[in-house]
């Protein structure tokens, strides 16, 4: 442990681990995607696929090495036993800090499958990380808006077409999706622009949950729900990265999708949206009562 050492150090000591692990992993993963790319027989596919999960499993593991080495983090976790890494699932959360991911993939790693995004489009030209999110299987999206779609109604549905291909390679392949239902993180302006009727919670968007069960909901086992709570504030990165999380407390809560909401269109039909905008908005009532509680149970230091 060398939490003994100035919090600034440790946080530059930190980011060169991050960045020397995601290049030491990035290098063999472009490689296997490059012989992926060349051999697309089933059993080369499959033999790659794992390959590059295992590669990312491996990041997952160095980063909560260094995070144990430069701090020392108290956690409190609840809800994992029912987990199993042979079945898919989707992931949601409610979103305080970019250090929740982090958090996430901590907790999850080598539980179920490494957490995927969907993504718009456009980040898969990010350096590096973009061509390492395609090469991982990363869904990468267009959505159209409501303005392009009533000038060029042809469109309408292709997002989700495309998706559900996209999907499709996850069909015989475990795979954990990953999704923040709130959209954006939690902070006091957002809370009080939106007059959000949750006290520790933004307004839940619907939309990207039934999107993706509309997309692959037959493939997934179930909805896994998470709350987290942090007791001394919401984190920062540069937090994380000076090892002062010092206490973490996530719920884990397996739900079984409703039948009724697999295979749905949520953008055009009405009946379908409002009922399952009224489920989520109860996940999200339960969700703030829970986050009452941990703030009672687990208060600020």
């Amino acid at each position: 442990m060398l939490d003994f050492l100035p919090a600034p150090l440790r946080g530059v000591i930190a980011s060169l681990l991050l960045a020397l692990n995601t290049i030491a992993c990035c290098t063999p993963l472009f490689v296997v995607a490059i012989f992926k790319l060349l051999l697309p027989f089933p059993a080369a596919q499959r033999f790659t696929d794992w390959l590059m999960g295992h590669i990312h499993e491996t990041w997952i593991s160095n980063n909560k090495a260094w995070m144990d080495l430069l701090g020392h983090t108290r956690w409190q976790l609840s809800g994992l036993e029912g987990l199993d890494y042979q079945h898919s699932y989707l992931i949601t959360s409610n979103h305080q800090s970019w250090v929740d991911i982090m958090v996430l993939q901590y907790v999850l790693n080598r539980r179920i499958r490494p957490l995927k995004f969907f993504l718009k489009q456009q980040l898969i030209w990010v350096p590096v990380i973009g061509l390492a999110w395609w090469a991982l299987g990363f869904p990468f999206m267009k959505r159209y808006s409501k303005a392009y779609l009533e000038k060029h109604p042809e469109k309408k549905g292709k997002d989700l077409e495309t998706t559900r291909k996209t999907c499709d390679k996850f069909r015989n392949n475990p795979v954990g999706i990953f999704n923040f239902v709130e959209g954006t993180r939690f902070t006091e302006g957002k809370h009080i622009q939106q007059s959000s009727p949750f006290r520790y919670l933004l307004k839940p968007k619907a939309g990207g949950i039934a999107f993706v069960l509309d997309a692959m909901g037959d493939q997934l086992e179930a909805i896994v729900n998470v709350t987290i709570h942090y007791p001394a504030g919401r984190p920062g990165y540069w937090d994380l990265l000076c090892g002062n999380v010092k206490d973490v407390v996530v719920h884990f809560q397996e739900l079984k999708i409703p039948p009724q909401f697999v295979g749905k269109n949520y953008d055009q039909d009405g009946v379908y949206r409002l009922e399952f905008q009224g489920w989520i908005n109860q996940l999200w009532n339960d969700k703030d009562a829970l986050l009452g509680q941990m703030h009672r149970e687990y208060p600020s230091n």
